[in-house]
């Protein structure tokens, strides 16, 4: 611990200590979005350096945007074990006569991020596979394992259907979203394919296609969302969709859990031969429940690199929550901070200014400086973990959400990046391999009114890292 701790104390000392200023072509990009240097945080060092390259205002307490799932990942990976997997259980406290369930039918989570369509399906599939076809009882949805608060999808930005918006859940089937295929036609119209497709849902299509390029194409499809009493929803589609997009996808969060899993098992149930003769409802599996059938999740490893590569707020929420329930022993929100707080103490990465309210960086309150972002960074390189850890982030012109930046320019296929943005922040964090093979530790974050203008500055500075001397 007394060796933690002077490592950390050399840290900062070593970030109080003069840098090198922004490079150039850096401030040049700012200037042209208008964004002042007072608004932006960089860190910059070798991994095998104990001096940083650039300190440019960072110890100073920023929002991260999703960068801040850079602190859930790692300590998940560390806290949990890259192998760490989540279970899936059906139960039941009837009895079996023939085909005939005599009672309820009970579904409980663990909090697997990424229990897909396929997997619940897979998983009904098990029980089916006992010969039994109708449930003469209730489906109960066990949740008891977080003790999550719930709350308003749409608080954050007034977009409850968005499924970056997505609450967590013990028992979260395929991300609490619908998959809608949209398929050009020749005649002009477009085709919307509901997977699944409820009897709840009702699809007004007013959409056409168009000629133009396949860009920001969900930009010009609209979607207006009506619900009644009965959990009944209508999704009226107008707007645009190019041609040439092809077959494309669009995912929406339509229903709250309880009605999402619940269709989403009436119609697999269906399909697979069974039928259910109650309804549904929220409860606790009785401890002399009888497990019918299992589920284990993919590694965390592999969970990690979804989180990370492709920035998936609701995951990054169950793994956290998850970690609370883990080693704190209680699946909140509040045991989640705790722990995380009082393992960066342990790794000797005490960092005071340091907010989480949901570990995802979706969020106005969760905060932390550039200089302690770089520390875990740095942390990460040094540590065991270091390869799942790296290899979970985008790599800059090759995949995830860096995919589409750095084009033919040097550092594409050279940087593995974390990106962050919600509006006024902008924000980089992970590791680029400069043009001689030394790895630098990259963190810079924007928080200004027209952040978003600042990519350009970003990937200036990701540049220049690549290729100084």
């Amino acid at each position: 611990m007394k060796a933690r701790l002077l490592c950390l104390l050399f840290f900062l000392l070593a970030v109080s200590v003069q840098a090198a200023p922004l490079p150039r072509t850096v401030k040049i990009a700012l200037d042209q979005a208008g964004i002042p240097a007072a608004s932006v945080g960089v860190f910059v060092q070798r991994v095998s350096s104990r001096k940083p390259l650039i300190v440019h205002h960072a110890n100073r307490s920023m929002s991260p945007a999703s960068t801040m799932k850079l602190v859930t990942t790692y300590a998940g990976l560390e806290l949990l074990g890259p192998a760490y997997t989540w279970k899936t259980e059906v139960l039941t406290g009837g009895t079996v006569t023939g085909d005939v369930l005599n009672g309820d039918l009970i579904v409980k989570g663990y909090g697997d991020p990424a229990l897909t369509l396929e997997n619940f399906w897979s998983l009904l599939r098990d029980v089916r596979g006992l010969d039994i076809r109708e449930i003469r009882g209730d489906l109960v949805l066990d949740n008891s394992y977080f003790q999550a608060a719930g709350g308003d999808p749409g608080a954050f930005d007034n977009e409850p259907f968005r499924p970056y918006n997505v609450m967590p859940e013990a028992l979260l089937v395929n991300f609490n979203t619908i998959r809608f295929r949209l398929v050009a036609e020749d005649g002009g119209g477009v085709r919307i394919l509901a997977d699944p497709g409820p009897a709840r849902l009702c699809i007004v299509n007013r959409l056409q296609s168009d000629d133009g390029p396949c860009n920001d194409w969900r930009e010009g499809v609209l979607t207006e969302i009506g619900k009644d009493g009965n959990e009944a929803v209508t999704v009226v589609a107008s707007g645009s969709y190019p041609r040439a997009c092809g077959d494309k996808s669009l995912y929406l969060s339509l229903f709250n859990h309880t009605a999402h899993v619940d269709v989403l098992f009436r119609q697999l149930w269906q399909e697979l031969g069974g039928t259910l003769a109650g309804g549904v409802r929220e409860g606790i599996a009785a401890p002399g429940a009888r497990l019918l059938a299992s589920r284990e999740s993919r590694a965390l490893a592999e969970v990690v690199r979804d989180i990370n590569k492709f920035s998936n707020n609701v995951m990054a929420r169950q793994l956290l929550l998850t970690l609370g329930r883990e080693v704190g022993g209680e699946g909140s929100m509040q045991s989640a901070t705790q722990v995380v707080d009082k393992w960066l103490a342990e790794r000797g990465m005490a960092f005071p200014g340091l907010e989480i309210e949901n570990g995802s960086g979706l969020s106005r309150t969760e905060h932390i400086t550039p200089a302690h972002l770089g520390a875990l960074l740095l942390t990460a390189w040094r540590g065991p973990l270091m390869a799942e850890f790296v290899s979970s982030l985008p790599i800059a012109a090759v995949d995830g959400t860096m995919k589409k930046r750095l084009h033919d320019q040097g550092v594409a296929g050279h940087a593995h990046i974390k990106t962050g943005s919600l509006q006024g922040v902008k924000a980089i964090a992970g590791y680029v391999q400069d043009r001689k093979g030394r790895s630098v530790v990259v963190v810079f974050i924007i928080n200004h009114p027209d952040a978003s203008a600042g990519q350009a500055a970003q990937d200036a500075l990701l540049e220049w890292v690549y290729s100084r001397n």
